[in-house]
């Protein structure tokens, strides 16, 4: 019995040993845990320094261009934007005397066919005044024939009732 206890002993030792072993030369995780805060703590120092002197560069683009870029676009686009608009009022002012021409064109035509329309009223009353003369005189002419017609008939019955009688 006492064979088995230090055959058990020496077995948990021998455990406990190969576990510091193990330890030891297998488990590298305070080491590398060790290395990697060491690598964070660098990178995020460097991070820092370069984010900085991004920083500074935006500041600096910044500070140019409000002091210098930023005036001559202004200066820029004010004299560009006098020249437009009186580019503009010149086209404004050619278009509103297009449309004036424009205006009297049409009133002078308007005018001009109104004056035709009236002629071809006035025209159009004269041919039909003459149509009705010409009907009137057609008419005429019509009753003085079945007049005569008649006259005619009338002195062609007599002259047949004359003939009858015999």
């Amino acid at each position: 019995m006492e064979c088995e206890r230090k055959t058990k002993n020496l077995t948990f030792i021998n455990l406990l040993d190969v576990g510091e072993i193990y330890s030891r030369l297998l488990d590298h995780r305070p080491v590398t845990q060790g290395e990697i805060r060491y690598f964070v703590k660098e990178f995020e120092e460097k991070r820092g320094l370069r984010e900085l002197r991004v920083l500074e560069n935006l500041k600096n683009t910044i500070f140019e261009t409000n002091e210098h870029v930023l005036p001559k676009c202004e200066q820029a686009m004010h004299d560009n934007l006098n020249e437009a608009f009186k580019r503009l009022q010149a086209a404004n002012d050619m278009i509103h005397r297009l449309q004036e021409r424009e205006h009297e064109e049409m009133k002078l035509q308007a005018d001009k066919l109104m004056a035709r329309e009236e002629k071809c009223v006035a025209h159009w009353e004269e041919l039909m005044k003459e149509q009705r003369n010409k009907q009137a005189e057609v008419d005429e002419e019509h009753r003085k024939a079945m007049e005569r017609l008649k006259e005619q008939y009338s002195e062609m019955e007599k002259e047949l009732a004359k003939y009858v009688s015999f």
